[in-house]
């Protein structure tokens, strides 16, 4: 049977119908596509934003755990600080003491020391929750001391771990160590140390 002209433009119209719905379903594709993009735009910047907002959670978390340490330490300094001197004889007594030698940094929350015949120093760590290595700590302060302050050199050296909070079997072990244990009851510190315990020298 012969193809008439009446054929050809019934075929060429369905192919330009056909063809304007590949095209249609193109562009709906493309502005899927977009759409998609966009989201994932949005999620990329979302998760940015929270990343940062992480970030200064962070930060802020930090600087309270700062503000506490420095706080427990101010609480305790005045009771310390008596302590200190009627219990050891100490003369001088210095809070937060920072001293930087060769590039090297020691930090020791209070210092206190005497000369004459008592020649001693003691190195005061202040935590509000004593943990097992703020015994490590204390025991690389006095290790470096010397290093840093060689005026000291001939004293006798001791440790002390006061403590808002600290677990009978974490007091044992800082008392096996040789460092005395300081407790805070009502806003003043007290030694927490058995009849007979003898301290360590470094």
């Amino acid at each position: 049977m012969a193809t008439t002209a009446d054929d050809v433009l019934a075929l060429l119209r369905e192919l330009t119908a056909a063809q304007r719905e590949t095209e249609r379903m193109f562009q709906e594709t493309d502005r899927r596509f977009q759409e998609t993009d966009l989201q994932f735009q949005e999620l990329a910047r979302e998760r940015r934003e929270t990343d940062r907002q992480i970030r200064e959670l962070g930060k802020q978390i930090g600087g309270l755990g700062e503000k506490f340490g420095s706080f427990t330490e101010g609480l305790a300094l005045p009771s310390m600080e008596r302590l200190l001197r009627k219990r050891f004889g100490m003369e001088v007594i210095s809070p937060s003491v920072r001293a930087t030698k060769d590039g090297q940094h020691l930090e020791i929350d209070v210092l206190a020391y005497a000369n004459g015949a008592v020649n001693a120093a003691y190195l005061v760590e202040v935590k509000s929750h004593l943990r097992e290595e703020a015994i490590t700590q204390l025991q690389n302060l006095l290790r470096r001391f010397r290093d840093f302050f060689p005026e000291h050199r001939e004293k006798r050296l001791y440790g002390i771990l006061a403590a808002v909070d600290l677990t009978p079997t974490l007091r044992e072990r800082v008392l096996r160590e040789g460092f005395y244990v300081a407790r805070i009851h009502d806003q003043v510190f007290t030694l927490e140390v058995p009849a007979g315990f003898e301290p360590r020298a470094y």
